[in-house]
Formats: C-alpha cells, sequence, structure tokens
C-alpha cells in the first residue's frame, strides 16, 4: 500500500540543519521515498495524479511504501531549500526523488513513472 504524506517545515528545517532527513521520515517504513519538487513542475502534477490511483486501488499490495512529498516552491523556505537541495544534494533537476530502505539511503532519481518508482525501490 503507499502511504503518502507531506514533509513538515520542521522536517525540512531538520534536513538543511544535518544535510539529510530524519528518522521520522527515514525510517517511517521498510520501503521510503521522497519526492521534492516545485508546483509548476507538469512532471510532478503526472507523479502525484498516478500516485492518487495507485493509493486508491489499494497498490502496491504485496509491500508498504512510505512516500513523503515537499513541493518546496510553496513554502516560505523556498530559496533556501532549493540551495540545500542543489548543494547538500547535488541536484538541481525536478522532482527529485531519495530512495531510502530500511533507514538507509540507497539510491536517487529525476522523474520516473509512479510504478517506475515502486519498482526502483523495491526491486534492490
Amino acid at each position: 500500500m503507499l502511504i503518502r504524506r507531506e514533509i513538515t517545515a520542521d522536517q525540512a528545517m531538520t534536513a538543511m540543519r544535518n544535510g539529510e532527513f530524519g528518522s521520522d521520515i527515514i525510517g517511517a517504513g521498510r520501503f521510503v521515498a521522497v519526492v521534492l519538487t516545485q508546483g509548476w513542475c507538469s512532471q510532478w502534477h503526472y507523479l502525484n495524479a498516478g500516485f492518487a490511483r495507485l493509493e486508491a486501488a489499494g497498490e502496491p499490495a504485496q509491500y508498504d511504501i512510505h512516500l513523503f512529498t515537499l513541493v518546496y516552491d510553496e513554502e516560505e523556505y523556498f530559496f533556501e531549500f532549493l540551495r540545500f537541495k542543489e548543494t547538500v544534494f547535488g541536484n538541481d533537476i525536478i522532482p527529485y526523488i531519495r530512495y531510502y530502505r530500511d533507514g538507509v539511503f540507497v539510491d536517487d532519481s529525476n522523474y520516473v513513472s509512479p510504478v517506475g518508482l515502486i519498482e526502483r525501490l523495491a526491486a534492490r
């Protein structure tokens, strides 16, 4: 099952302070994906709609994937987070996705389909 949550300001600030998201995010379950994006991004809109379809269908049925999202251009700390993402995570493309398994960072990517995200996370 896909379990979706939005990243809070406190969680984003923790990431900026520590260089990584906290255990409340990356340790939320065996499979965790973090999607960082901006609201105007058409690929984000496609990805978000696909997540909604999977969530409504109770997919993936075989395991839980915790999906955390941050649409950071809608936040008051936009420029600070943008700088953090581009310098610390080394990525200036959106959407940017980070994959964690059992609380450990395992991979990152930019846009993938919703099913591709699940396959990429669970296949490793």
